[in-house]
């Protein structure tokens, strides 16, 4: 958008008002095909849901007259037209503001759009409307998002159970990061003048302080009633990267008024989260109840119950579970659900009855929950 001037700039923003007042694109083509592209969406009412025109009743009015893009033409001109950051906002936008599902679920715009985790959330909530081939696009979209995410809350778990990195001190062993400074100094002789180049003899990594813990035993108890789709993408990803540490045996059981156990995919994220069938009732109770069946040495285990703690089923019978896990030396967590921005949404009242039986409760981040889970191993 850089080769826009600002009449043009604010013509864009204004729509058909900035037109009324005398506001044009000067002839530039480019800034003519952003404004349908922006109509198209912008022009509806949220919540429309639609492929067509949107309607000029919407919150954003230009002057193009009717758009005769479909979504496929509009994904495909937004990609030409808008820088990446751009590009991210307006599918965003068209998926979690107007409801325009065929973002998610038409092969064509599938492929080309950018991945991002409100696509990541659009498609988990409607991977049952795709046929086979749309699933796998769908697959590879989510591998991709899950991907950044880990990448993102991996260091951030790992320095909770290892310790931060000591750069006054390093070490042959690749317990941190590389030590180039020291790798370079220590390798000058091997320098090869012909190429330009030092090949190493010996690498040296960063240290780090030293954390050693007992075996563990994790259990995520996590809630997949239709307002907890982000602390299950959460829980996903973080199970897999508990699964990958020394030291601990993570478990990942998924709920409504059924159990599903989808510890043999904890490694995989995307696949855990692929099961994941959002809606339903909620029985918190039984779920606990077969976490509890799963703990073979309390004294070294810990449930982890990721829920909005309403409760569908029995609080009562929910309070005796949690009450017996916690009498046994079980350290037991309720974890309140957490939206995109972090924000808890969860019952109280009852979340404060498992308190007075034992239990902790906290609205945590993933990297928050991580260092919770290594503060209880160290103790």
């Amino acid at each position: 958008m850089s080769d826009l001037d600002d009449l043009a700039r604010w013509r864009l923003i204004l729509g058909k008002p900035g037109e009324a007042g005398g506001l044009g694109f000067g002839g530039n083509a480019t800034a003519a095909k952003m404004d349908v592209a922006l109509e198209f969406l912008y022009g509806r009412e949220p919540g429309d849901g639609d492929s067509g025109q949107g309607a000029s009743k919407g919150p954003r009015m230009a002057g193009q007259g009717d758009s005769v893009l479909t979504v496929p033409d509009w994904i495909n001109t937004i990609h030409e037209l808008f820088p990446k950051e751009t590009i991210e906002r307006l599918e965003r936008d068209a998926v979690e503001v107007y409801g325009i599902d065929e973002v998610v679920t038409n092969l064509e715009v599938l492929e080309r759009a950018e991945p991002n985790p409100a696509l990541l959330r659009a498609v988990l909530k409607t991977k049952h409307l795709m046929n086979q081939q749309v699933l796998a696009a769908a697959r590879a979209l989510v591998r991709k998002v899950v991907e950044q995410l880990v990448l993102a809350l991996a260091q951030e778990v790992e320095r909770a159970f290892y310790g931060v990195v000591q750069r006054s001190r390093s070490s042959r062993f690749a317990w941190g990061p590389l030590d180039l400074r020291r790798t370079i100094d220590r390798n000058l002789k091997s320098y090869d003048p012909e190429t330009g180049r030092i090949i190493p003899e010996k690498v040296y990594f960063f240290d780090r302080t030293s954390r050693r813990m007992r075996r563990w035993q994790v259990v995520l108890v996590v809630d997949q009633s239709g307002s907890m789709l982000d602390s299950a993408i959460h829980s996903a990803i973080t199970a897999s990267i508990f699964h990958a540490l020394p030291g601990i045996d993570c478990h990942l059981l998924v709920f409504d008024t059924q159990v599903v156990d989808l510890t043999s995919d904890v490694n995989d994220p995307v696949e855990t989260l692929m099961q994941v069938q959002l809606g339903g009732g909620t029985d918190i109770a039984n779920a606990m109840e077969h976490a509890a069946t799963l703990v073979s040495q309390p004294t070294q285990a810990m449930v982890v119950l990721i829920t909005d703690f309403y409760e569908g089923g029995s609080p009562g019978r929910l309070e005796r579970v949690t009450a017996q896990l916690c009498a046994q030396g079980t350290q037991v967590l309720g974890l309140a659900a957490l939206d995109s921005e972090a924000n808890p949404a969860y019952d109280r009242t009852l979340a404060e009855r498992l308190v007075a039986v034992g239990a902790e409760v906290g609205a945590m981040t993933p990297g928050q929950l991580a260092a919770w889970v290594a503060q209880k191993m160290r103790r």
